[in-house]
Formats: structure tokens, C-alpha cells, sequence
């Protein structure tokens, strides 16, 4: 054709330039002219729009206004609420087949208006393909269909909050909606800014599909206190948040003491390392670094740690791929300003600048930039800006880069290169994070496990194992909800500090006063570091039945201090091995039966031969988790793309266990048991009100061939000891039995340093419900669940 200007394919080849695109949103702009580009909340199966409401504006790309959404008040969460209860009702009520028909015939209406969600979603900048979302309702269809079959014995929460930040991505929200239907529950989501109009369209075609009017609405607003003050309504079962860890604390604080679980999946914001071994295929790490790096609007930061032997490869392979690209916009002058001061500090410290080009002298845009050299210590390592910045920093060993992947705070996800395949997958188990992709990045599907490692997180979301954050033991025999309240005015600061009751000795004969008892750190007994000591009365109150260290903030910290050396090398132990170690325990325990036995009825006043019983009991829990060790591992579902996936559960590290009054012996190796068969090492609390059973416990850790340092157990106040167990930084997670102002405390407390809760409130020396002589499946199962993390590994092939 005259005047043609269509290039050949040797021409493309050689500009490498991106061809024209006839992108349109002339659908999305349709859907939004239709609602008048007003938005309004989406309450019992359509659009709401109170009068005098505050709106919020959404800008596109170019500063163009795409439309305004409702900010919802008190009056419609109320009425969100109650939809809600009545949606539940109807969903859970229908059959799993029906579940599933209506969320597999959501699919088939995503696939007729799938252009107009990719539209609006690329209005608001909040990219999602349909074709995951589509992935993700099948895949949850399934689990629908099957739920019954397959997780048996487990019931729906109820009503679920779902909160996402303003800066979640379209597919982390679907993320969570999805499972929460699956499962039964209905749902209350409160987006983000940029979410908010994808997920009301979602909602409308959820309509279409069938959904029950209620079971899924939508509540705007205008930042993530709304998400705190429709967590605090007495209708909401649980609420799960994603996005940035600060919002996530806020929500945690927010409705500390409510009775409301909250599980976080924090994923905006966190660090992540992007490591290219010397065996690596250079070119293809780099332009890996470089895809991930540098988009326009990504959910974390990646720091580049290069083998030494390749550094200088990589360097001149950045520059050259760096080579004319253009200025990255920012979300607003403020990040700007942040960019300026981290890359200003990092020049300071040594680092020197890879630009393509010149960063312009004010604006929000700024040019991709590595930091060659970049201090481990700097902010721009540890807390990046947001922006298009890439700290590069050099290891020599294999040991090195591990290290250098886990200095970060976060434990999202790494990007190993390497065409070891041993190496790979050494350093993929190594490394203390949710996910690992093996030369490639940013892969997700929802068939695999992922949990939240170290800040990013205290839930698991994928696979089956992510299922259970939307159910609960329905068995008699498991543990009940908290109990909804009004949180307590507490002093979060006075917690735990009153002064222990004063130990004057009466002068008696020595041979006849009470035994003084010792607590068990780093695999020896010892007193407190205070010196004091407690009285331990007897069933009827009168008088001293014996004494016990009166423990604290120091103790703790010895004791964490032990478990932390001692649980990596545990953990690495392998299931057999851990397995005969608690067969050991158990036989010890047998062998101490009638001493046990005698410490039970002397404390509890139980009657000696149901004092041996529960001994008989506690010995055959050690060994029921001594044969799980080596029965419970992870597969490779299988996934889509092409390659293999593996899902691996891990322990959680050091565990904090406050352990409750009921059955104090059982309970307690019940507890125990789990925690150590999976790898972790723990910190034992004994109950305040019965903690001779676990002194006497002793003698049989002493005889075992446990590691020292596994095991440890601190008398004393329970609220000093949980303080003290919160505020310590390497504990990953407590399990709590005890008062409604030990819950509140620790939820508001633990939200940073984040730890992973259980939470259980006892009234009048009870735990409030859990029968532990009998261990239904659900309820061991629900301990195995809280005893574990999971990890993903991504394995591509060609």
C-alpha cells in the first residue's frame, strides 16, 4: 500500500519499541455515566446513596476526575449489618452444590462483562485481569462444592469484614471475598479508594449470578477507619485485612478487646529481596529486577543482593536495559519528597546512582534509580520509599545472601536466580518468607498455601490451609469464639505491673514448712531473677501448699534467649527424629505417673485415681503427636502455569504458651506437644492457680532427651508474664488462656511487634469451653493449624 509505514520484523527486532495500543474504555465510561459517576454503597443487592454524605473523588492517570464514591456513616453500617445477618442466613443455608452453581455462574457473567471490569479497573489505576479473578472463583467454586466432604466438622463464621487499604491491589480484596463466600459466611467489604469502584461492580454481578441479597456488600468510605468501625459492630464474626502495616495496626487497636478475631495479610509496602546467585542466568535475573522493580504501581519493594563474582556483570547489564527509560510517576509531591531524602541519605552513606536520566527538580516523577552499594543499615534498605528505587547490595557466599534476604523486618516473598537447582531450593528453605519464586517473580495462584512470615502477616490465604481463617470447629469439645463486648478502659501501659503478695515466713520447723519449687530456663532449674517467690494455696484456700518463683520481664527474656539458640536446629531436625524425642517424654511421663498423679490431686483436689487418669490421658497426647510428626507435610497441587509448585509447612519459631486452668497437666501437654512436634520451641506459662503439675513436669523434661532450651517454664503472674511475653520482639506467637483484659491487651499490643494470636478467656477458672480428655479431630486439627506457617516455592520450566 502507497504510503505504508508497517515495519518488518527485522525493523522491531532492532528499535525493540512497543507497538501502538487501541486500549478504549468507552464501557467502563458507560457503567460509571450510568450511575451518574456517583457511586453510592452497595447494601442488600443494589446501589444506596443516603442523602447528606461526605463523597470521596478518584482521579485517573492524568488528573482526569472518574468519578465519586459515598463515605459511608454510623446509620449504614447499621443497616450493612443487618443485611448481612440476613444474607448469612440465606447463604449458609443453601446446599454446597448451590454455593458453588452461584459462584461458578459468576464466572460465566465475568466472562460477558469482562472488558468493562478491565476498563474501570484501569481507571483506577487498580490493575487485575479477569482472567485471575476468573481462576479465583473457580478455584473457590470448588472448594464450595466440597467443603462438607473435605472439612468436615468445621462451620462458617458468619458475617466477614473484609478491609483493604487504599493502596491493595483489586486482586488481594477478591482474595479474601471469595473464600469467605465459598465457605458460607456473607461478607462486608470496605475498599480501598482505588478499589472501591471495581469491587461495587463485582458486587452488582455477583447479583446477576445469583447471590442471595445481603450475602455481599460494599461500604465506602473515606480512610480505614471505617474498616475499624464496622469491625466494631456486634453482627461481625471476623474481619481480614490487607495492605499496609500501619492501617493494619490501626485496626488491630481499634478493636482490641471486642471479642473480634482480626487476621492481617499486610502486603503493601513490605521488602523483599530479588538475589542472583553467580550461577544465574545473568540476562534474564536482570530484566527480571528491572519488570519488577520499576512498575508504575507495585505493592512491595525489592532490594537487588548480587554474588560478588557477577556484580560487575549485572551493574553494566543495569545500565545498558536502564538506557533511555523514561521518569516513573509518584502518587503525590509528599513521595517525592521521601524519594529525594532516601536517595540523598544513601549517597551520603557510599551508594552511587544508576539513572537512565536526570531526576527533574521538583514534581511527582522521578527516574528509575539503583543504588549501587547500598549500606544494609540504610532506610532505603530497610524502609524504602515508594517509588521507583532498587538498593543493590554484593554477597560472597551462599550463607551471606541468605542473611542479607531475611534483614529485612518483613517476610513476604523472594526471587532467587540460580540454575542450581540445589542451591535453590537450600536457600528457598532457608529464607523467612510466605513465598519464593525461583527464577522468575510476582507468580501467584490460589491452589498454594502462603503465610505472613515475621511483619507480613498472622494468617495464612490460599490453598485449603487458607480455608479455615473463615471457619471454626463445630464440634462441642473445640474452643468457643471470644465473647463480644465493649473493650475495658485498660492501661495498656500498667498492664501486668501490680506488685506479687509479699512471702513472710512464719517461723515454723523447716522440716515441715512447704517445698519451694524452681522454673525451668535453658534446660536448667533456677529461681527468678527477682529472688521472690509466691504462695500456691491449696484446693480449699487455707494456708501454703508450696512455693514458686515469682518470674518476670528478665526471666522471659533468659528463657526467649535459650529457645531462639536452641529452635533453628529443632526445626531442621528431621520428623522421625522429633517423633522419638516426644515418644521419650511420654515414656517419661508414664514412669512418673504416680508422683504426677499425686501433684494433680494435691493442687486441684481431684481424686487421686482422677488424678491418674488425666496422667494416663497426658500420656497417650504426647504420643498421639509424637506418631503426627512424621504424617503431616506438604504436596505440589497442581497449578496452571507451567513448572512446579510446592507448598511446605514450617515452624513459627518461639511460642509463647499462657496456659489455662482446666486440666492443668493435659492442657498443658496437650499444648506442648503441637508446638514442639512442629518445630517450634516454646515459653510455658504455667496456670497461676495451678502450677504445681507443671513444676513437677519438670523433673520429666529433665530426663528426656529434649534439647535444652526447648522447653521452658516461668511461674508467676500471668498478666506480668504475657506482658512481658508481648513486648518481646523474636516471639512470633501466643496462645492465651485467661482474663478478658489479658485478650484486650494483647490485642492492642501485639499489633506491633505483629504475633499470631489464640486467644481463649476463661471465667471462674474455666477456659471457657474446650474439653481437653477428648480431642475431637477439629479441635487437634484447629492446634496443628495455629502450630504451623506455610511457605510457597515457585519451580518454572520452560
Amino acid at each position: 500500500m502507497a504510503g505504508s509505514t508497517t515495519k518488518t520484523v527485522h525493523d522491531i527486532f532492532q528499535s525493540m519499541e512497543y507497538g501502538p495500543t487501541t486500549s478504549s474504555t468507552a464501557t467502563a465510561q458507560a457503567w460509571l455515566d450510568h450511575h451518574s459517576r456517583s457511586l453510592g454503597l452497595f447494601i442488600d443487592g443494589k446501589f444506596v446513596r443516603p442523602a447528606d454524605r461526605q463523597t470521596r473523588s478518584l482521579a485517573d492517570a492524568n488528573g482526569g476526575s472518574v468519578c465519586s464514591t459515598v463515605c459511608a456513616a454510623e446509620n449504614d453500617i447499621s443497616q450493612c449489618a443487618s443485611s448481612a445477618v440476613g444474607g448469612f442466613k440465606a447463604w449458609s443455608g443453601l446446599s454446597c452444590y448451590q454455593r458453588a452453581k452461584v459462584l461458578l455462574r459468576w464466572v460465566s457473567v465475568l466472562g460477558q462483562h469482562g472488558q468493562c471490569v478491565s476498563e474501570v479497573c484501569e481507571l483506577c489505576q487498580a490493575p487485575c485481569s479477569p482472567a485471575s479473578l476468573v481462576r479465583l472463583a473457580q478455584y473457590y467454586g470448588g472448594w464450595a462444592q466440597l467443603r462438607d466432604t473435605l472439612i468436615a466438622d468445621w462451620t462458617p463464621l458468619g458475617v466477614v469484614a473484609v478491609v483493604v487499604s487504599d493502596d491493595c491491589s483489586l486482586y488481594s480484596l477478591m482474595h479474601k471475598v471469595l473464600p469467605a463466600l465459598a465457605m458460607g459466611n456473607s461478607v462486608v467489604v470496605v475498599p480501598g479508594l482505588s478499589t472501591a469502584p471495581p469491587a461495587l461492580l463485582l458486587a452488582q454481578l455477583f447479583m446477576e449470578a445469583g447471590l442471595p441479597t445481603g450475602a455481599l456488600n460494599v461500604l465506602t468510605g473515606s480512610d480505614v477507619s471505617l474498616g475499624a468501625k464496622v469491625a466494631q459492630h456486634p453482627s461481625i464474626s471476623c474481619v481480614t485485612y490487607s495492605g499496609n502495616k500501619q492501617d493494619g495496626g490501626m485496626l488491630c487497636k481499634a478493636t482490641a478487646g471486642m471479642g473480634v478475631p482480626v487476621s492481617l495479610s499486610p502486603s503493601v509496602g513490605a521488602t523483599c529481596p530479588f538475589i542472583i546467585f553467580e550461577s544465574a542466568d545473568i540476562d534474564s535475573a536482570v530484566d527480571g529486577a528491572i519488570e519488577t522493580a520499576f512498575k508504575k504501581k507495585k505493592e512491595v519493594q525489592w532490594v537487588l543482593c548480587v554474588q560478588e563474582s557477577v556484580l560487575d556483570a549485572v551493574v553494566s547489564r543495569l545500565r545498558l536495559r536502564m538506557a533511555g527509560m523514561k521518569c516513573v510517576a509518584l502518587a503525590s509531591d509528599g513521595d517525592r519528597a521521601q524519594v529525594d531524602a532516601a536517595v540523598q541519605e544513601a549517597q551520603q552513606q557510599g551508594a552511587t546512582l544508576v539513572q537512565p536520566c536526570t531526576a527533574p527538580p521538583s514534581g511527582a516523577q522521578y527516574p528509575p534509580t539503583v543504588l549501587c552499594g547500598a549500606a544494609p543499615s540504610s532506610a532505603c534498605v530497610f524502609t524504602p520509599p515508594p517509588g521507583p528505587l532498587l538498593p543493590l547490595m554484593s554477597f560472597r557466599s551462599n550463607t551471606e545472601a541468605v542473611a542479607l534476604g531475611n534483614h529485612s523486618p518483613h517476610g513476604q516473598a523472594a526471587s532467587i536466580w540460580t540454575e542450581d537447582l540445589t542451591l535453590a531450593l537450600e536457600t528457598a528453605k532457608s529464607l523467612s518468607v510466605g513465598s519464593v519464586w525461583v527464577n522468575s517473580h510476582s507468580v501467584s495462584d490460589p491452589c498454594l498455601p502462603v503465610s505472613g512470615h515475621k511483619d507480613s502477616g498472622t494468617c495464612t490465604d490460599g490453598g485449603q490451609e487458607g480455608l479455615y481463617q473463615f471457619l471454626r470447629p463445630s464440634s462441642s469439645s473445640s474452643s468457643p469464639p471470644l465473647p463480644r463486648s465493649s473493650s475495658a478502659s485498660l492501661d495498656y501501659a500498667k498492664f501486668g505491673t501490680a506488685a506479687s503478695p509479699a512471702i513472710i515466713p512464719d517461723g515454723s520447723d523447716p522440716a515441715s514448712a512447704p517445698k519451694s519449687y524452681q522454673q525451668f530456663v535453658g534446660g536448667k532449674t533456677c529461681k527468678s531473677e527477682s529472688g521472690c517467690s509466691v504462695a500456691v494455696r491449696p484446693p480449699g484456700g487455707d494456708g501454703v501448699l508450696a512455693y514458686c518463683p515469682d518470674g518476670g520481664r528478665k526471666d522471659v527474656r533468659n528463657a526467649v534467649e535459650a529457645a531462639a539458640k536452641v529452635q533453628p536446629g529443632w526445626m531442621k531436625k528431621s520428623p522421625s527424629a522429633r517423633a522419638q524425642s516426644l515418644y521419650s517424654l511420654a515414656k517419661g511421663l508414664e514412669a512418673k505417673r504416680r508422683d504426677m498423679a499425686a501433684s494433680i490431686n494435691a493442687q486441684t483436689g481431684l481424686s487421686l485415681e482422677e488424678a491418674d487418669k488425666e496422667v494416663e490421658l497426658s500420656v497417650a497426647r504426647l504420643s498421639d503427636w509424637a506418631a503426627c510428626c512424621d504424617k503431616v507435610h506438604g504436596g505440589a497441587p497442581p497449578v496452571p502455569q507451567s513448572g512446579s509448585a510446592l507448598s511446605l509447612p514450617e515452624a513459627l519459631g518461639v511460642v509463647g504458651l499462657v496456659l489455662p486452668d482446666d486440666r492443668p497437666l493435659l492442657s498443658m501437654v496437650t499444648l506442648l506437644g503441637v508446638t514442639v512436634a512442629m518445630g517450634n520451641a516454646v515459653i510455658m506459662v504455667p496456670s497461676q492457680k495451678y502450677p504445681l503439675p507443671a513444676l513437677a513436669f519438670i523433673q520429666v523434661l529433665q530426663s528426656s532427651d529434649l534439647p535444652a532450651g526447648l522447653v521452658n517454664i516461668v511461674t508467676g503472674s500471668r498478666d506480668q508474664l504475657t506482658g512481658a511475653l508481648a513486648n518481646h520482639s523474636v516471639i512470633k506467637a501466643i496462645w492465651y488462656w485467661g482474663s478478658a483484659e489479658g485478650c484486650q491487651y494483647l490485642q492492642y499490643t501485639c499489633a506491633g511487634p505483629l504475633k499470631t494470636l489464640w486467644l481463649h478467656c476463661q471465667k471462674e477458672g474455666k477456659d471457657g469451653g474446650t474439653d481437653w480428655t477428648r480431642p475431637r479431630p477439629a479441635l487437634l486439627e484447629e492446634m496443628w493449624r495455629n502450630a504451623v506457617q506455610w511457605k510457597s516455592v515457585w519451580i518454572p520450566t520452560a
